[in-house]
């Protein structure tokens, strides 16, 4: 997808990035044994590119509607404090954040996967749906990955931010790869 400059002045000024679970950083499936044990699948790719836009200096937070120990673990490995679950009105939940925060919804990315994300793309800096969403999702959103849920479009979104901030040298450097 081409950015246009209005798109790339919008991601210029993310400094926060709030994700949606089930549906981006998973495939959206939720398997429940016969014991009631609760599993998802997370995309390495993901959770190391969370860990780039970490590095380049933006904070990411997760907003989801369930409530799972398995996303408590999740967020823990990658270093994510703020975990929102239950949220049953996601834009009062950011909302709050923007309050406690004192900060403009300008600064802020979230990518989702349903209609239950559009009231937060509408109140956000930069909003992005995977690819596989539900069709007014990607109606409502500014961006569209390439990818998949839980397949590869959070590393995408992430390289976007750093990429645009103009922070890939810095953040890959790391690696020797510039």
């Amino acid at each position: 997808m081409e950015l246009n400059s209005e798109l790339r002045s919008k991601i210029k000024a993310i400094d926060f990035l709030i994700l949606d679970v089930d549906g981006v950083l998973t495939d959206g499936k939720i398997i429940i044994d016969d014991h009631g044990n609760e599993t998802k699948q997370f995309h390495v790719r993901d959770g190391h590119g969370i860990k780039l836009l970490q590095r380049a200096g933006v904070e990411v937070m997760l907003l989801t509607g369930r409530i799972s120990g398995v996303v408590t673990h999740r967020a823990r490995e990658l270093g994510i404090e703020e975990v929102y679950q239950g949220a049953k009105n996601k834009v009062e939940v950011l909302e709050t954040i923007l309050q406690k925060r004192a900060i403009s919804g300008n600064t802020i990315a979230y990518v989702g996967d349903d209609v239950v994300d559009i009231p937060v793309f509408n109140r956000v800096g930069f909003a992005a749906a995977v690819a596989d969403a539900a069709e007014l999702a990607k109606e409502a959103a500014d961006y569209l990955t390439e990818h998949r849920g839980g397949d590869g479009a959070v590393r995408e979104v992430c390289e976007l931010i750093i990429a645009v901030k103009g922070k890939w040298d810095d953040v890959m450097a790391r690696y020797e790869v510039i």
